[in-house]
Order: structure tokens, then sequence, then C-alpha cells
């Protein structure tokens, strides 16, 4: 029996993923749903399903047959007319032969195929599922049709044979004699449903090889019968096709016969194609790609004399009209022997591709040009449409990376452009001589860098722009001049292959030496006495005195003095404009500011502070019995106000007070003064505060303020007592000590922290380029006061803390400055199950920045971190009290002492390689 029509006999099928690694998802955190487009095209007797943007995750495809889905593996592809190939970076063509292996075929007229797309990225990211179901309508059959497609050569033959054939007047042999006495017994019959397919008998240069059906499938060759045809598929590079000099031009071909037997009765259907391969009929010259095909492919014509009625061109498998070919410099012509066609390499329709060897930059120049033909033989009259979707790739071509110098010394930011690149390039980060920074650190830095398409948006280039005022940038005076120089490295990386390289380079500009203005200064014991220079001339600056800006009065006021180089002032101690620091034994500590700052963007030019000690006396003790002391409003109770400052006895204010001071006189033996006894002399001491009363009214929002003030009258000598001003607490406070913390370390499966692994689920795998998420918390605590702080964190390839080799993530609870693949902590906010956000900590980590370049990575890694406890209200040095560029690095405290921290650890994690 023949099959039935839409019918494909094929080998066992095994399920291999087939994926198409179209980008490299290089911003792993950015696992949002991608915006996909799928287009569907019928071209004839193909059809093309466009699919991307991919956004960095792998495409596999499958197809749909009765009520199952079989996804396609490479051969199955070739044995079935399906092909996947890359047309741009994150962008995907899918071909399908009509009359494929899983084609709904209604009357060889409308050929439906319903495809499966599966969008994958890592085992936590979801995947996007697809179906596309496309009915594609082609009735202009020809006698013979033959696709070359990069995996697989089709012909599709007319099982219907003329009326005049006649029957054989002996009987062949039966079906079980051999195949090839089978071939040459057989005569052309009307094949009809009566007939099964039983041999296929393959034409080699080595001679004739029969083959059974069965066998012929499962050496992955594609057999079907349609309704009114036959169709044969053979993968590019089966070992019974061969290669045969056509012209000049290299083909690979295959010849069969297809035996059908019908009890004594047989019948054959010849089949052949031929297809072009690179090598010998594509040649690269000036910049132009020339593609030679035989206007006369001899395999496939059986008599000498043919007529070539159609050629047509097209970009992968769609025709282009003369206008369009000329809007892109491609050329078409014949002569006697060939087809020529010319595309200039760089064109619109294909794409760059990137290599790599020995750190250079190659890129090759892909694309896909069609050629689709219709001739006629004399001797049989009957048409043979021939499609070539012919895939050419050049050689590869270098690229001189060059760096671009556009920047403007007088602008004082250097500015670069690096290129030119294919698309399929990103850059990682780049590398100074003191620090590693990656795209988005260079970004936070304000060294804005982007990529800008160019060459008609098939190659790009990354612009950087570097501030001269960057740590990164190195500063040397010259006679005159500064010299400003930049040394990086650029760490990039080719996508799909995964392949990372670098480029390094140095830029330098000169600017004419500038002095900025300056401020220097000293004190005698009443006054402040500053100088400014000028510095280079024309610089425009404005002075700040304190708070004040230097006007024309102020300046007046201050005994200004102008010269040619500078000007200067003095300002006494006691000015409103000076702040006071402390108050000590027989002194006052004052601080004047001075800030000098460009009128034009109110930016800093230099900040300026002088701190000087000025004696003074603050009680004085006459002999009379009379005292008086001066109250001083202090920096660090900004919110005082002096006039509201009594003696013990509340009635007893200051004879005078305003905004700075409070001065008070009254007796020995008034005012709550107390006295004391002492061998050698006798004491009064008094207090000046705020009023008890006023306190309970307006605390919190009152500072505390206490002065002591006493007179000794021994040696009738008066004594100034320093005070210090302390912080109200309205609970106790408690102080460093030792004790159990109980802390938990877990490694949630996404950065919503909401599901965690379980402890039975270790070892878990996770792939290099998959982020992981931990979250550190103190545990059994109440206390909002207390903060968790990761002191240092690191990864190791045992469970052992100390073994080495030790990859650092975290170190004094910022990340590792020279990892170019940074930790990323994440913030805590309160909910259901957070209640004290202070208590955790959550940070992700690459496994791709401690395993990259390391031979010896085992298959397990662990990750410990030490952890210490802060008090939130104590600003104190160390890991409690550092501050990273970082915003998310937490609250700060008062810091335990290291070897007081806790030890937790997660893993063992094994690596997917």
């Amino acid at each position: 029996m023949l099959q039935s029509p839409s019918s494909c006999a094929m080998g066992p099928l095994f399920r291999l993923w087939w994926f198409i690694p179209l980008m490299l998802a290089v911003n792993i955190e950015a696992q949002q749903k991608t915006s996909l487009k799928i287009n569907t095209i019928c071209l004839g007797n193909v059809m093309r399903v466009d699919v991307g943007p991919l956004g960095g995750k792998l495409l596999e495809v499958a197809v749909a047959t009765n009520n199952s889905v079989v996804v396609l593996t490479p051969s199955l592809a070739s044995q079935c007319g399906f092909s996947v190939k890359k047309e741009t970076p994150g962008n995907a063509l899918i071909y399908v032969s009509l009359p494929n292996c899983f084609a709904q075929n209604v009357d060889d007229k409308i050929f439906t195929t319903t495809l499966h797309l599966r969008v994958h990225g890592n085992r936590y990211a979801e995947d996007e599922l697809y179906q596309v179901t496309e009915a594609c309508h082609y009735t202009a059959w020809a006698s013979r049709e033959i696709v070359c497609n990069h995996n697989y050569m089709e012909v599709s033959v007319n099982r219907a044979l003329p009326h005049d054939y006649t029957l054989p007047k002996h009987p062949v042999p039966q079906s079980n004699s051999k195949a090839v006495n089978s071939r040459r017994a057989a005569e052309k019959q009307p094949v009809d449903a009566g007939f099964r397919m039983t041999t296929i008998v393959f034409f080699t240069p080595e001679g004739e090889k029969p083959m059974s059906v069965a066998n012929a499938q499962e050496s992955g060759y594609g057999i079907g019968n349609t309704p009114s045809r036959l169709v044969l598929r053979s993968p590019m590079m089966a070992p019974e096709t061969y290669h045969q000099n056509v012209a000049g031009v290299t083909m690979r071909v295959f010849k069969t016969s297809i035996i059908f037997e019908k009890k004594w009765l047989a019948t054959q259907i010849d089949a052949a194609a031929a297809c072009p391969v690179q090598e010998g009929s594509v040649f690269f010259n000036s910049g132009i790609i020339t593609w030679y095909l035989p206007r006369q492919i001899d395999p496939m014509i059986t008599s000498g004399h043919y007529n070539l009625m159609e050629v047509h061109f097209g970009i992968n498998g769609q025709r282009l009209d003369g206008a369009e070919m000329q809007a892109r410099q491609y050329s078409l012509s014949l002569n006697d022997l060939y087809i020529v066609t010319q595309i200039p390499i760089g064109a619109v329709g294909g794409y760059y591709k990137s290599h790599i060897q020995h750190n250079q930059y190659y890129v090759s120049y892909m694309i896909e040009p069609m050629l689709e033909m219709l001739w006629t033989e004399d001797s049989s009259h009957e048409h043979t449409r021939y499609k070539v979707l012919f895939h050419i790739a050049t050689h590869l071509l270098p690229r001189h990376l060059q760096l671009v110098d556009n920047t403007v010394p007088a602008e004082q930011t250097f500015k670069m452009v690096l290129g030119h690149f294919a698309l399929d390039v990103v850059l990682l980060n780049v590398t100074f001589p003191s620090e590693v920074l990656s795209m988005a650190d260079c970004n936070a830095r304000g060294f804005h860098i982007m990529e800008h398409m160019a060459v008609n948006g098939s190659m790009k280039v990354f612009v950087l722009q570097v501030p001269f005022t960057d740590p990164v940038v190195s500063k040397q005076n010259g006679d005159g001049v500064v010299i400003y120089s930049l040394h990086m490295t650029f760490g990039l990386l080719v996508l799909d292959s995964f392949v990372p390289f670098s480029h390094t380079a140095q830029v330098e500009a000169v600017l004419q030496n500038s002095v900025s203005p300056s401020v220097s200064g000293g004190c005698d014991h009443h006054n402040f006495h500053i100088i400014v220079k000028y510095g280079t001339q024309g610089f425009s600056f404005q002075t700040t005195v304190g708070k004040r800006l230097m006007t024309p009065s102020l300046a007046q006021h201050y005994n200004y003095l102008e010269n040619g180089t500078h000007f200067s002032f003095t300002v006494p101690f006691s000015s409103p404009d000076v702040a006071i620091e402390a108050i000590e034994e027989s002194s006052i500590r004052n601080r004047l500011d001075v800030v000098l700052s460009s009128p034009e963007t109110n930016a800093q030019i230099q900040d300026f502070s002088l701190v000087c000690n000025f004696p003074s006396g603050l009680t004085v003790c006459f002999p009379n019995g009379t005292m008086t002391a001066l109250a001083v409003k202090v920096e660090s109770v900004p919110t005082l106000n002096p006039r509201q400052l009594t003696l013990k006895d509340p009635s007893c204010g200051p004879v005078y007070s305003n905004d700075h001071y409070a001065y008070f006189v009254f007796a020995v033996n008034s005012c709550g003064t107390t006295r004391k006894f002492l061998p050698d002399a006798m004491v009064y001491e008094n207090e000046i505060s705020l009023p008890d009363e006023l306190e309970m009214q307006m605390a919190p929002e009152l500072p505390e303020y206490e002065l002591q003030v006493s007179c000794s009258y021994d040696i009738s000598k008066s004594h100034a007592v320093a005070f210090n001003t302390r912080q109200r607490r309205s609970e106790p406070f408690a102080e460093n000590s030792k004790g159990q913390l109980q802390i938990e370390m877990r490694l949630a499966s996404d950065d919503s922290y909401s599901k965690f692994q379980k402890i039975e689920e270790y070892p878990i795998a996770k792939y290099l380029q998959q982020p992981l998420y931990f979250e550190v918390q103190l545990m059994k605590s109440t206390n909002p006061q207390v903060s968790l702080q990761l002191e240092n964190c690191w990864a190791t390839q045992d469970k052992d803390r100390n073994s080495q080799p030790r990859w650092n993530l975290i170190i004094n609870s910022c990340p590792n400055p020279v990892d170019p693949y940074q930790v990323v902590f994440h913030p805590v906010q309160t909910d259901a199950r957070v209640h004290y956000p202070s208590h955790f900590k959550r940070f992700e980590v690459q496994m791709f920045a401690f395993a990259e370049g390391q031979d010896d990575l085992s298959s397990q890694v662990f990750v410990h971190c030490d952890i210490v406890i802060c008090h939130t209200k104590m600003q104190l040095s160390g890991v409690c009290g550092v501050e990273c560029s970082d915003p998310k690095n937490g609250p700060k405290g008062q810091r335990r002492d290291a070897h007081d921290s806790s030890h937790v650890y997660v893993g063992p994690l094994i690596i997917n390689k």
C-alpha cells in the first residue's frame, strides 16, 4: 500500500533539545517577560517564521502532530523539512517546507503546520510558550520541485505517469528478490493505490546502492507521499550524497530511483537534486561577494536541450523586485554558463558576526540570498522549479578597533568613541589602574556610557565620557599646563559564543594651568584673620563667611583689605558668623567657615574651616559677693534659646540675652546658690539650665543644657567650670557585651524573597550565568534598635570556611571593589514576615562572578558570611559605621568586635557548566 496523504516516514524519535542561543543575558537580574513578536509568511513552497527579539533567552522549536508535540532535533529537522537560523542577535528565522512530515495537507493545495515555541532562560525564569499555526496555499506545483537549504535537499515529483506506458509482457521477480534485480526489472507503470514503495536505489560514483524504505528512514532520509506527489528529502551531508563539478562549480548531489511493487508488477520514479556549496562558487573581491550558480545544472537534466524560463532573486527566501535590488546595490546577470549575483559586503539584508582570535577582533559578514529558477526540458516538456536558500559567510575580516578621542580640554571631560563592533558584542566593564567598574558603576559615577548604531545599523560603537575630576583620571602639572591622562582596558564579550576579549587604550588632554582661588588664615587672642588668594586671573568666585555671603557692607564690617593677588578680612571670635564648638575650662573653642564657590553653578571651589581656642572667663567672682556668669550657645545644641535659661531658682533669669548667649548677675546668697566649706576655702555653686516646668511641657523638643558655675573665696579667685552637653535619653542603653546570636542564612528562589530552598533539597544545581539570592536574618529578636550587618562574605569549594581557593564577595560590609560582577544589595521592606527590616540583609551574587576563568573549579560551592550586630543609634567606626558607594548597604550602628561575629553558610551549590 502507498502511504496515506501527508504522511512522512521517519526513524526513531529521540527527545534531544534543539536550542538556538541567540543572545547572552549580560544583565542577569533582568528576567522580565520578553515582548516577543512572531510573524509568518508563505513563500511559494516554503514558509518562514520570524521570531524575536528573544532578549537573551533560548528558543526551543517543537511541532504538533496528531495529539502530541515533538521537539525538533537537528537530525529530525533535516529529515522532515525544517531549518532554524540566526539572522541578527536576538532574532531567529524558521524555514518550513510545505510538504513537511507534520503538515496537514488538503489536496496538495493547502498545507497547515502548527509550531510550539518555548522561550526560556534559567530554571527560575518563567517559560514563555507560543503556538503558531499557519496555512499556506500553493497550487503552482511544477512537475518537479527542488529546494536546497543549508541542512537538507528536497525533491518533490509528480507521481502521475504518462498514459502511454505499457504493462510488462513477463512478470517481474517478487518483492523478496534482490532489490537491484527489482529495479532492473521495473517498468514505467501508472502508480495507483495498489503499489507500495519497497526500495530506494541510490546512484553514487562507486555504483548503485539499494536500500529498503525502512533502512533509508532510519538513516535520516525523509520519504513521503502526498495525494499526487512523491517527496524525498536528504540531509545535506548524507553518506549517499556526493560532490560533482558542474561548470566549475562544486555541487552536492543525490540521485535515486524509488521502486514500487504490486503483485507481479513493479515500477519506479526517479528523483534527483543538486545543491551548490560555498567553496568554489562564492568569491570575495574589493568588498563584493560574487556568487556563481550554473545556468544548466547537469545532474538534474536528462536531455541536452532545456529552456530557462524564469529567474528570481531574493533574501531570506523572499523575492525582491528590481527597485529593491537597486536600492540595496545588488546585481543579477546571466551569461552562457552562469547566473551571477553580486552583493556588497555589509549591504542591507545581512549582518556581521564577531570572532576573537588571540584577543584580536574579527568579523564575518553573513547573508542568505535566494535564487529561484524555472526551466523545461524539450524531451519531456516537464517543468522544474529550483530554489536555493544559500547561506554565505565571508572569511574573517580584521577590524582594527579604535578609540576616537573627541575631548575638548576646556570642557574638562574626556569624550571617547570606541568601535566599530558587530551587534553581538556587549561592553561588560572598564578596568582603570585603581579599580574595575561595571557599566552600572560607570553610569553611577557619571561616566555616561552609551551605545550608538553606525554603518546603516549593522555596526555599533560605545561612547564614554569621564570627567577630569574623577579619581581614575591622573593629573600631572607641567610647565604652565596640567596634563590629564586616562588609562583604560575595556572588557568586552561576544554573545552566543560567550568569548571575552579586551581592548586597552590611553587618552591624554592638556589644559592651560589654572590656579583655583584658595583660603588660608590664623587667629590671635580675639580674632580670626583670613586671606583669600585670587588664583588665575579671570577666575570668578564668591565668598561665604559662616552662612552669609560676603557683601560690600559685610566686607566693610570685617575690615576688608584688597591687594593685587589677594584680599583679607578680620572676624572677631564673638561674631554671629562664628560657630562655638565647645566651652572649656579657660577658653572657648570657636570655628569660622569660609566657602569659595562658583556664582554660576554654586559648585564649591574650596571649603575652609578654621578652629581656634580663645581665652575667656565665663564666671567672674567679685569680693562683694556678686557673681556673673556667661552661658554661651554651642553648635551641638542648635535649638537652644538662651533667653529661656535660668539659675536654680527659676525666677532668676539673665539680665541680658540674645540668640547666642545669656548673661547672669546674682549675689552668692540668692537664686538657689549653695555653699560648702572646705578646709581652706568657701565655695558657692549654682547651675544654669532650662526650667523643669519648661522641660516637661516641651520635651523632647528642647535640648538638655546644664552649666555649673562656682566661686571660691579662699584666695579671692574665681574659676570657670567646663561643661559638656549630653543627649537626653528616655530609655536604658545597653553596653557592649558577649552573647549567643541565632542567625539564619537562606537561598531564595528569586528576588522577591518569598520562597526559599529547603535543607533537604541541597545540594542544589545552579548555572554559571544564574543569579543567586541570599537572605541573612537575626532570629528571635524584637528590639528595633538592633541591626544586622554583613562583615565579610566569601565563597569556597569546601564547607571549611578557611579552605582555599576563596572568592571574596563582601569585604567590610561593601562589595569587593576588584570584582567586575559585584554583589548587589536588595532593600528590605516591612511585610507580613518582616517585622524589623534592620534584622535582615539581602544580597545577590552571580555564579559567573567568582567562577569565570577558574580551570580548577570543582562541581560545588559554599557561600559563607561573618555577621555582626549593631545598635542603630550609635554612629561609630568599623563595620557598623561603614559607608559604601551603594546606598543600599543598610543602617549604621555600634560595632561589635570582629572576634564576636557569627558565621553562617549556604551550600553545597552544584555548578552546571
